[in-house]
């Protein structure tokens, strides 16, 4: 009677078993692809700085010359591709390694680009940024000696069985909440402040941390031979890795235009990171077994990285757009001075001849 019960239970859960027993297994070499995965992100990462400069020179270069657009440039398509290569190592790093260490090693590419910055486009090195990637470094080397450092084969039973864990629904349900009420707000009521914003990215980044590590785990056992493609759960994942990178890169966007870099940069990556190590810890249930003091100062070397990637990125150089009612002077053909702006668009002489005629007065003083 308990044989035909156990029967019966493993038809209705097909995965539940297998989940149970990839989840007590651990990799046959778990230090060797710990440190595989830890090395190709590092890799990606700091390609993916690389790729940024060369797109930013790119950038400074074609405005310079001022003649053919950047994307006819093979120095920017060069950085293109460079930041695939790097995103491409990061997507591999999740089947290696989890997740809640993958993401905060997103602030190696902040510290190379620094350097990089200052070493080849030539920018000013200050205190802050020393102090700043020192402690991005020692958090680095913190984080990494404390994260866990056993990993389990991600299989479709293993995913299967952690979507449908209660814990996992419970906090979809809390997630799927917070973003409709901070859709509503920054829609509908208009609220534009940077946090309303990132914390959207950073809810969608959740289940896009969630994904990725699910379809290149699976990618990774297909590979070494058990075949993962022909469960559904891995185009559902495939789809969602999809949908959420889309739309988070549309927020991500968004925020660009209507913030610096220097604000956006350091709070999407303090978001980003809290939002991988609690998906993390929800859906793959990473922080089980581990010993208090392992966690204490794992979050202890997030919390050096954050602050060391804040100080990195306030002393980047903030790029402001131009105002488009402004017409520099040295652009109006005929005059020689650049020190002198139009009228307010609000007084009265805006646009008027009397506004030519006080340019016209105010040129011929200072010819005089």
């Amino acid at each position: 009677m308990e044989k035909m019960a156990n029967s019966s239970s493993s038809h209705v859960f097909p995965s539940l078993t297998p989940a149970l027993a990839h989840r007590a297994e651990v990799l046959e070499n778990p230090l060797q692809t710990y440190l595989l995965g830890i090395i190709i992100s590092i890799c990606g990462n700091v390609l993916i700085s690389i790729s940024l400069n060369i797109q930013k020179y790119a950038h400074v270069r074609q405005a310079q010359r001022g003649s053919k657009p950047y994307y006819t440039s093979a120095t920017w398509w060069c950085g293109v591709v460079l930041m695939g290569v790097g995103e491409l190592g990061n997507f591999a790093a999740y089947g290696f390694a989890p997740a809640s260490l993958i993401a905060p090693l997103g602030c190696v590419s902040v510290i190379a680009s620094a350097i990089i910055s200052v070493v080849f486009l030539k920018e000013t090195l200050c205190a802050s940024d020393i102090v700043g990637g020192t402690l991005a470094i020692t958090g680095t080397y913190v984080l990494v000696t404390f994260a866990p450092h056993t990993s389990t084969h991600i299989t479709a039973h293993l995913v299967q069985y952690y979507t449908i864990s209660w814990h996992f629904l419970l906090y979809l349900f809390i997630e799927i909440v917070i973003f409709c009420l901070l859709l509503y707000l920054y829609k509908r009521r208009n609220m534009k402040h940077i946090v309303i914003v990132m914390l959207l990215v950073a809810l969608l980044a959740s289940l896009t941390v969630i994904s990725v590590k699910a379809v290149s785990g699976m990618i990774t056992e297909s590979i070494k031979g058990q075949l993962q493609l022909i469960y559904s759960i891995f185009y559902v994942m495939f789809v969602v890795m999809v949908a959420s990178c889309a739309f988070q890169i549309k927020f991500l966007n968004q925020a660009m235009k209507m913030f610096d870099a220097t604000e956006v940069v350091p709070i999407n990556f303090v978001f980003f990171t809290a939002s991988a190590i609690l998906a993390g810890i929800v859906f793959y249930q990473e922080f089980e077994g581990l010993a208090l003091l392992n966690i204490g100062m794992f979050l202890f070397g997030c919390l050096l990285s954050f602050v060391g990637v804040f100080l990195i990125a306030r002393n980047r150089p903030k790029i402001k757009q131009q105002d488009r009612n402004f017409i520099a002077m040295n652009k109006i053909p005929g005059r020689r001075h650049t020190d002198k702006v139009q009228p307010e668009a609000k007084t009265t002489t805006y646009g008027s001849l009397a506004a030519k005629l006080m340019c016209n007065r105010s040129g011929q003083t200072d010819d005089s």
